[in-house]
C-alpha cells in the first residue's frame, strides 16, 4: 500500500494534466482517458518505492552490528542500499 492515499494521488494527477495543458506541452484529446493513465503511473511509482523503502530498511536492520535509525551511518546506508536496489531494478 502507497504512502499517498488515493485522493493524493488524484491531486498529483490532475497538477501534472494541468500543468501539460497550460504550458502547451502535449495535446489532449482525451483528458479523461490522460487522467487516468497518470493516476495509475503515479501510483505504481510510489508503490514501487514503497517497497525500496521495505527492502533497504530490512537489508540495515539485518546486518550483523546495530545501526540506530536516524543516525548518520543509518542515512548513508540507506541512501546506498536505496541506490543499489533502484539500478537493479531499474530496466525491470
Amino acid at each position: 500500500m502507497s504512502r499517498l492515499s488515493e485522493s493524493r494521488i488524484s491531486h498529483l494527477a490532475h497538477l501534472v494534466v494541468s500543468g501539460l495543458k497550460r504550458d502547451d506541452l502535449a495535446e489532449l484529446p482525451n483528458e479523461g482517458r490522460v487522467l487516468s493513465e497518470t493516476k495509475r503511473v503515479l501510483h505504481e511509482f510510489f508503490e514501487r518505492e514503497d517497497q525500496f523503502d521495505e527492502l533497504v530498511r530490512q537489508k540495515i536492520q539485518s546486518l550483523s552490528r546495530h545501526v540506530p535509525p536516524g543516525s548518520r551511518e543509518w542515512d548513508v546506508l540507506y541512501r546506498k542500499y536505496l541506490e543499489d536496489e533502484m539500478r537493479r531494478h531499474k530496466n525491470k
